[in-house]
């Protein structure tokens, strides 16, 4: 575009507002005119400025200038200038030369012109110096590109800067880091706010420049895949405020968000703020990719040896080309380098489960799930059949019973479109905006968020498999019209059935999500003296299993929302009506029985246990189909009975050495029976998965049974040495575990008490352990894991075979509880 030159700015007004409203498309195409347009403004300015002063040189149009350079650095260094961008300038001299003159013919034209100028005058080594003592100067000259003058000045500033940059990255890197997470304190998440800072704020445009700067420093690099289009979107979003506002704003305030969303030519606001979330979450994601990889490069430089003669050159090849440690976290996964990452055999394209179960190892071990982990998944990984297997349910609650590391493990799946794959109901909900000042979070991540909090809440509920999934799907009716509970109700049961839960569970899901309301509804706005009002929400919640439930989601809904739907006050309301409808209903039994007549391979095993005095073992590995048809054993398939004459301690044996085994209890069956008439025997039926790996074979496992019911195995001691040969990072500790009683009539000859703890190997040794110590006898139990937690029912009695008065029994439990924490 050539202008002529007749008004006193050469027509680079007129032209620059041609452009802005007629001449050129929005987008890059515009930001690169505009930024043209305005170098060929400001190298006529230092031309005549130098022709004035005296500075020499010939016309910008030979490409050379005598003593001084005019550089563009940071946004304008880059070709992005967007409508009310400021114009960063430096302008650069030689050492001794006055260009004080020369100056001020450059830069007042540009302020009587009313833009707005970031400038500077500086020596190549002043430069250096500033950007050695100021960050943000350093990352502007990073741009740094050339408009008018002597090129071979910028050249050399240029190199030297680079240089600079790259030999002092080791140590600026840390600091640009700290920079970054202080903004983001400060400013927020981008991808969440109603009022965002498109620069500032975590995931803006700041983030895409330091990534840039890191990836100018050759330690590390950021993912590259989406990354300029999301940072492309953000700078398109920032011009069309800038043509709405007239204002040289980075803020998108509510009442231009419409008017934006119209330049840009979509359809409202929530659409605006969907796209910019989107591309946030790129910036954010990739960011914290970034800046794991420069932590473990910084890692590894200050880890290996000096290089000092010919043996130190030795020893630092070695250390160099020494393999990462890698420890299994799970079938298929493993911890290298401060991430879960897959394991050399993994295939996930003939296991669907892995990404969900390297998605649930991963946040148990408080671990980042690999960036090239998701992605092999998200190109490899077989479909998961609907409705989905047993292990797949199970792992999907581990993840979201794990807390808070749930959730960047959750943006890691959600990146690469796994989420949406795996649940593809997500899509609607998917960076959808809360206009609701009272929501901190977008529809998906207040799911996510509530599933967080509801993992706090799992020792209070006897399902918690059920209250993990309706926190996450609770307002997942936002994404259709109409009313979101009743909306969400009907996609709640469909999810629930492809998630795999039979019809009853699938019911009370709905039943919780079509009601997520009603507690906290009526506590604050009904008369809860008012016996109607009790009996409308009893009627409603049928029975105190699902009132528990509800009650649980009610306060992780709350508390997930923001400071402001929770209080003190709302939690006496909300106890006060909870109790009250508790009374109304009727006090249910545990749903669980002692009276199962034994099978037949069960009774055989009592009578040979009872014949020899040893313990008698099958295990059963069941089989289905896998991606490719061939045969593939289901994790939570695999069946073990063992029997064995009854005597004291047998479950907490029993269940040690399953856990030197390294097998995971996920259901246990244990009574006692006599099956010849010559004393009990002990009936363990045992669901069970290996942690990773091969099953054990059946005579090790059989061997080491009867070296602990023998007492010549160090149960102890080995469960000890096996922890300590594999550390594991953790993550946020779980809630602690629950012993409760259960109410009078669950059982009429034994006790039932009920552990409610986090799922971890050995768990049920130490609870048999706990158990033995109080000196009550275990007559049978029910053990069940449900995700990441424990729900086990022990049928205990005393010395003399009935059961515990009461005041013993809570004795018991609280003992019980004391030494589980």
């Amino acid at each position: 575009m050539t202008e002529s030159v007749e008004a006193p700015d050469g027509g680079y007004a007129a032209a620059r507002l041609r452009l802005l409203t007629q001449e050129a498309q929005a987008g890059p195409p515009r930001r690169a005119a505009l930024a043209s347009l305005t170098d060929r403004w400001l190298a006529s300015l230092a031309a005549e400025a130098a022709e004035a002063t005296g500075m020499g040189g010939t016309s910008h149009a030979a490409g050379r200038g005598g003593g001084f350079a005019l550089v563009a650095v940071g946004g304008y260094g880059r070709g992005e200038l967007s409508p009310r961008s400021d114009l960063d300038l430096l302008l650069l001299h030689e050492p001794g030369d006055s260009v004080a003159a020369l100056a001020d013919r450059i830069w007042y034209p540009v302020w009587d012109l009313g833009v707005a100028l970031d400038h500077s005058v500086r020596t190549a080594a002043e430069t250096r110096k500033a950007a050695a003592e100021d960050l943000k100067v350093q990352l502007g000259l990073l741009d740094a590109r050339h408009i008018a003058g002597d090129p071979a000045l910028t050249s050399g500033l240029r190199s030297a800067v680079l240089a600079d940059w790259r030999n002092q990255a080791p140590g600026r890197l840390p600091a640009l880091r700290e920079m970054c997470q202080e903004r983001a304190e400060r400013q927020g998440e981008l991808s969440y706010l109603l009022e965002p800072d498109l620069k500032e704020a975590r995931g803006g445009l700041r983030d895409a420049t330091a990534l840039r700067a890191v990836a100018a420093s050759w330690l590390a690099d950021a993912p590259r895949e989406g990354l300029e289009d999301a940072r492309t979107r953000l700078l398109d979003a920032r011009d069309a405020l800038h043509l709405v506002t007239g204002r040289a704003t980075d803020r998108l305030a509510l009442q231009e968000q419409d008017q934006v969303a119209a330049e840009l030519g979509l359809l409202d606001a929530d659409a605006l703020l969907r796209q910019v979330y989107e591309a946030a979450r790129r910036i954010a994601y990739a960011a914290d990719v970034t800046w794991r990889e420069v932590a473990r490069v910084l890692r590894a430089r200050e880890s290996r040896p000096r290089r000092r003669g010919i043996l130190g050159r030795g020893r630092a090849s070695a250390a160099a080309d020494r393999t990462p440690e890698r420890v299994p976290l799970a079938e298929g996964v493993v911890e290298q380098e401060g991430e879960a990452v897959l394991a050399l055999a993994a295939k996930p394209e003939r296991d669907p489960v892995l990404p969900l179960r390297a998605a649930a190892a991963a946040a148990q071990a408080g671990l980042p799930l690999s960036i090239h982990a998701v992605r092999r998944l998200a190109a490899t990984a077989a479909p998961l059949p609907v409705p989905w297997p047993a292990e797949a349910r199970e792992q999907l609650l581990t993840l979201l019973g794990a807390g808070e590391p749930t959730v960047p493990v959750w943006e890691a799946l959600e990146a690469e479109g796994l989420v949406t794959r795996l649940l593809p109901d997500w899509e609607r909900v998917r960076c959808r905006p809360q206009r609701n000042a009272v929501h901190r979070f977008t529809v998906d991540r207040h799911l996510v968020e509530t599933a967080v909090q509801a993992a706090g809440l799992t020792r209070r509920v006897g399902r918690p498999d059920l209250l993990l999934t309706a926190a996450l799907l609770h307002d997942i009716g936002k994404g259709w019209p109409g009313d979101h509970s009743e909306a969400g109700q009907t996609i709640a049961r469909d999810m629930a059935a492809r998630i795999g839960f039979g019809p009853a569970d699938a019911d009370t899901l709905a039943l919780l999500v079509r009601h997520h309301l009603l507690l906290i509804d009526t506590a604050t706005r009904r008369d809860l003296d008012d016996p109607e009002t009790v009996r409308a929400v009893a009627e409603t919640v049928r029975d105190t299993c699902t009132l528990e439930l509800l009650a649980a989601l009610t306060e992780a809904d709350a508390l997930a929302t923001g400071p402001a739907a929770w209080s003190t006050w709302r939690a006496s309301l909300l106890a006060d009506l909870v109790e009250r409808v508790a009374g109304a209903l009727d006090t249910g039994a545990l749903p669980v029985t002692t009276d199962r007549e034994p099978t037949t391979e069960e009774e055989r095993l009592a009578i040979e246990a009872a014949r020899t005095g040893g313990p008698v073992l099958a295990l059963h590995a069941h089989s289905e189909p896998d991606a490719e048809g061939e045969d593939r054993t289901e994790t939570l398939g695999v069946e073990l009975l063992v029997a064995v004459p009854d005597r004291p301690g047998l479950v907490a044996l029993a269940a040690g050495v399953l856990a030197l085994h390294r097998l995971t209890v996920r259901a246990a069956d244990l009574r006692s029976v006599d099956p010849i008439g010559e004393g009990p025997v002990a009936l363990l039926n045992w669901r069970v998965s290996a942690e990773y790996g091969a099953l054990p074979e059946a005579a090790r496992l059989r061997a080491d049974l009867a070296r602990a019911f023998e007492g010549t195995l160090d149960i102890e001691s080995r469960l000890a040495e096996r922890e300590a040969a594999y550390p594991r990072r953790r993550g946020i500790a779980p809630p602690p575990p629950r012993v409760t009683v259960a109410p009078a009539g669950t059982s009429q000859s034994a006790t039932v008490l009920e552990v409610r703890a986090h799922d971890a190997p050995g768990l049920l040794h130490r609870i048999g352990l706990a158990l033995g110590a109080t000196s009550v006898t275990i007559r049978s139990a029910r053990i069940s894991t449900l995700g990441a937690n424990a729900v086990d029912a022990f049928y205990v009695v005393g010395k003399d075979g009935s059961p515990l008065p009461d005041p013993h029994a809570q004795e018991v439990a609280r003992q019980v509880e004391a030494r589980l924490r």
